[in-house]
């Protein structure tokens, strides 16, 4: 990494407690979490903005969530939000044959037309060479409300900023799932299954 974490012991007292819970579901704590409890009241806002974002209340399904943030995080080849992202997405049931497909989802015939849209708009918000039209919104509100429109829009931003921090700094992977793809470096490994969500996972 550009920039190394301090021991998690010298982090202020009560960021330990997001530490700890890592650990325990992990089995590590997260090198991006670190990174960003360097700065703590950014850490602070980052995490509440993530819980948020990954409320049970969400409109948005959670395996679709995953989809979206292993794409944004393929496209701004952030391995390590690959890496936990994926992971995630087979904790909540999505196949491995479906993970390593997402590379190349304008094509194969695993993911279905509300999935097509929301990564379609994924990619769009993501690649500022391409930026959002209107077919690809128009495309997005046949499956998605208002609402849940702003939920994946804000999904969406919230990868990008993590991905590209992540990225930034040349956080590595952390061996919870490799995925093939842009910022992948291996085949999938089902080995990995984190559970629980600790706040921020810096994904």
């Amino acid at each position: 990494m550009r920039i190394e974490p301090k021991p998690w012991t010298r982090y202020p007292w009560w960021l330990r407690p997001f530490f700890w819970n890592q650990k325990r579901k992990y089995g590590a704590v997260l090198d991006a979490a670190l990174l960003w409890g360097r700065s703590p009241k950014l850490f602070a806002g980052v995490a509440l903005l993530y819980g948020m974002i990954e409320r049970r209340s969400s409109p948005l399904d959670p395996a679709l969530r995953s989809l979206v943030t292993v794409l944004v995080s393929q496209v701004n080849h952030c391995p390590f939000c690959v890496d936990l992202n994926s992971a995630a997405l087979l904790r909540r049931g999505v196949s491995a044959e479906k993970i390593s497909a997402l590379p190349d989802w304008r094509t194969s015939d695993l993911f279905g037309a509300e999935e097509f849209a929301a990564l379609d708009y994924a990619d769009a918000m993501t690649r500022h060479e391409r930026g959002v039209d209107e077919a690809a919104f128009a495309r997005l509100t046949e499956y998605f409300d208002e609402d849940a429109i702003i939920e994946l829009t804000g999904l969406i931003a919230f990868q990008n900023l993590s991905s590209k921090f992540n990225a930034a700094l040349a956080v590595p992977a952390q061996g919870f799932c490799r995925l093939p793809g842009p910022a992948g470096d291996g085949p999938s490994d089902n080995a990995a299954k984190p559970s629980g969500k600790g706040l921020p996972d810096g994904h």
